[in-house]
Parts: structure tokens; sequence; C-alpha cells
């Protein structure tokens, strides 16, 4: 219930033209399919006690998982660049004296705090963090619903439209998949035999209440941006500080030093939202192996990460939209290549919890050689690329998918469909030779 899953509902209006109808089913069933590879790894957690990367080594080996650890933590400091943009853009809003990069650091150094200290800290800081930004929001739906700015912008249709859905179905999914290269690593606390499906479900809603409201509110309130008026507000707050510019249009007329106060909570919230993010790169560091990244604690780890997010965040904050957009491409890329190698594995070969051998996880020499994980991790770009709709490039599956010459990013389902049965082919042989 973070502000950072608002500032995705805004992208359906801004980058694609999305209607106000199109756009909230968009967002509720690329959200189903994004969160169920969260829910599900969720509940290895509990049963394995082992952390997502550590747990990973069983389908990827011991040197393949090396590289998933890698692309993890590029997505961690990702994540928490892009959530602290939208920070800054909040205390923007609040005081135009404080520069973008101010914000930045202001809600870096705050998260770093909160990290500092592990797991615990961190654990009781997201517990209750949620509260304050909820009754926000929901002022938020109050003020916006009273002023009577929503437009009830039309669906599209044809080409264009099938393209555009997709697209934002892409940044939708790598929104709500974006916590599966790291799902166990919070429910490794959970008793062992605490029940599957109940973990799954605590996840699943968990995740969908709040992505849908927040997301939803975005769509909404970014349609008030067509008013036709003369002087459109919100469209002159957008313009002037994004994410923060918007809602700043919605509550500083109606509620004044008030609103300036919500913004202020939902800037913090970010705080929330970057805590397992920036958490996590330091469990993904120690999986990377060798001496250095063993020995160093992990908190060292934690602070070399935000100075590097830091600097990702900053010379990005003039150009968000862009930055969100490619960047939740790139992580349902990757995570859909990553989860279809998973689930083929596990479904197909071991098919049960019971198959995993727990004792195996420190000993390469008994884990998987990897060369069918790296080798359908490999179809799986192929089938990202032939799909992908960026501005730099479009494949000729995605052209085919939308309008020229932008198409339609199809570039998860195709990584996810080509990883998943070159793995399913692959393992067999591996299995045939190497017999682990």
């Amino acid at each position: 219930m973070v502000v950072s899953s608002f500032a995705i509902g805004i992208l359906a209006q801004k980058l694609f033209f999305l209607g106000f109808t199109d756009a909230c089913l968009v967002c509720f069933f690329f959200n189903m399919i994004g969160v169920i590879p969260v829910c599900y790894f969720s509940t290895f957690g509990s049963r394995f006690g082992l952390r997502q990367m550590v747990l990973s080594r069983f389908w990827f080996g011991w040197h393949g998982v090396k590289i998933i650890a890698i692309f993890n933590i590029l997505a961690c400091l990702g994540w928490s660049a892009v959530n602290s943009i939208v920070g800054a853009e909040l205390i923007h809003a609040v005081n135009n004296d404080v520069p973008g990069y101010a914000g930045i650091i202001i809600i870096s150094i705050c998260t770093l705090l909160v990290t500092f200290f592990g797991y615990k800290i961190v654990h009781v800081y997201e517990f209750w963090s949620w509260i304050p930004t909820t009754i926000v929001f929901l002022i938020i739906l109050g003020v916006f619903a009273h002023s009577g700015d929503f437009v009830n912008l039309p669906m599209g249709f044809g080409v264009s439209e099938m393209g555009s859905v997709l697209s934002f179905g892409s940044v939708i999914y790598g929104f709500a998949t974006g916590w599966s290269s790291y799902a166990a690593d919070y429910t490794v606390y959970q008793p062992s035999n605490q029940s599957r499906t109940n973990i799954f479900f605590a996840v699943w809603i968990g995740l969908m209440i709040p992505l849908l409201f927040t997301e939803m509110l975005g769509i909404a309130i970014m349609t008030a941006t067509t008013l036709n008026d003369g002087v459109n507000k919100y469209a002159d707050g957008y313009a002037a500080s994004g994410t923060g510019g918007l809602l700043a249009a919605v509550l500083f007329d109606p509620l004044g030093g008030f609103g300036k106060f919500c913004l202020v909570i939902l800037a913090l919230s970010i705080i929330a939202n970057n805590c397992p993010n920036i958490y996590s790169v330091g469990l993904a560091v120690q999986v990377l192996g060798g001496k250095l990244t063993q020995r160093v604690p992990r908190f060292v780890w934690t602070a070399v990460g935000t100075g590097v997010y830091i600097a990702i965040a900053i010379p990005g904050y003039s150009h968000f939209e862009t930055v969100l957009e490619n960047f939740m491409n790139f992580i349902g890329y990757w995570l859909a290549i990553y989860e279809g190698i998973a689930f083929a594995d596990h479904f197909i070969y071991k098919r049960r919890m019971a198959a995993y051998v727990l004792a195996h996880y420190d000993q390469p020499s008994k884990l998987p050689p990897g060369i069918a994980a790296i080798f359908a991790f490999c179809c799986g770009i192929a089938g990202m690329v032939c799909g992908m709709s960026q501005v730099w490039f479009v494949g000729p599956i995605a052209l085919k998918a939308g309008e020229a010459p932008y198409g339609g990013d199809v570039g998860f389902e195709l990584g996810f469909a080509f990883s998943f049965v070159s793995y399913a082919v692959a393992r067999r042989f591996e299995l045939k030779f190497f017999g682990r």
C-alpha cells in the first residue's frame, strides 16, 4: 500500500493512452498472473528454511544460480531507485525548494536506517507502516470522488488497443511479480509445519488488495489530466512534479496544510517499499560465494547498495516515466524466464516437496550441473527479444501484436514459454548424462 504502485496506474493513460475501463481490466488480470509465482515461492520458505536465491540452487545449480543472483541484485537496486524517485517527487511537491536529488537522499538514508539493524526491525516497520498510508489513500479517494473531476475515458479498439493492452499489461505484470526472486526470504521464519495453503492465500490477499486499489486509483485520478475546462490543475501539477504534483492537485486546494502532511506520509511510505529490496541485496550478494562476500557483514552490502541506487536514481529523476516503463519491463522479462525454469523443474521433474534433498543445498557436487537451466535461460532471452516492444527495439512477434511501429509487448509471455519448454527438454538429457 505505497505510492509506487499508484504511480504504475498513472502510466495507463500517460504512456499507453488506455481508457478507464480497459486499463482497470488489464490491471486486474495481469496482477492475477503476476502474483501467483510470488505466492507459490513464498510457500517454500517455511517448508525448507532457505532464502529464495539459495533455494534456486535446486533448479539452477551451484554456479548457474550466481547469474540469477546478479540479476536479482540489479532488480533490487533498480526497484529502490525507481521507488525513491517517486518519494522525491512527493517531497518536491510539498516544498518546491527541496530538489529531487535531496528527496532521493532523504528516502534512501531513512531506508538504510531501518534495514541496517536486520530482519526483526524490518518486520516491525512493515507490520505497521501500511496503516497510515492506507488512511491517506482513502482520504485521496474521498477528496477526488467529491471533486467530480473523474473522466470516464472511452475504451479503444482495434490493433492499436491490443498493442496498448499488452504493453501496459507487461508493466503491471513486472510490478506484481517483482517479489518472486526474494519471496522465500521473508517466509523462512514461519514454522515448518505451517499450512502452505494458508501462506499462499495470505500472500495473495496481501498483494492483490493493495495493488488493485492503488493502481486503479492512479488510473482514475490520471483521467482528470484530460479535462478541457481552461486551466487544468491536474495536468499542471503532473507536469511540474510528476506523481507528487498530481496528488498535490487533488489534496492541496481542499485540505491545505493537512494535504501537505498527507503527501509527506506517502513519501515516507517508500521506505516500507524499499526495505525488502535493499535488505535482500545483502542476501543475494552472499550467494555469489567467495571469501569476500561471505566474510563482509550484510549491513555493509546494504550500505553499498544504497549508494549505488542513489547514483542511479538522481539522473533518472528528470525522465521518470521512461525509466519506470523500461525497468518494469526488465523485471517482467527476466523473472518470467526465471519462473519458467523453476516451474518446469518443480512440476515436471520434482513434482513434490519430498523430492528436494535439503542437505544438498551447499554441496555443489550433488546439485544439478545447471547446464539445462542456463541453456533454457538463453532460450528465454531469445523469446523475450522476439516479443519485446521498446522504443529502441521492437521484436518481430511484438510487431504483429500491435500497431506499427510500436507493436504490443509480449516479451514476458514468450520468455516464460521458451524457457519452460526448453528446460523441460534439456533437463531430461542433463539427468541422463550427469544423474543429478
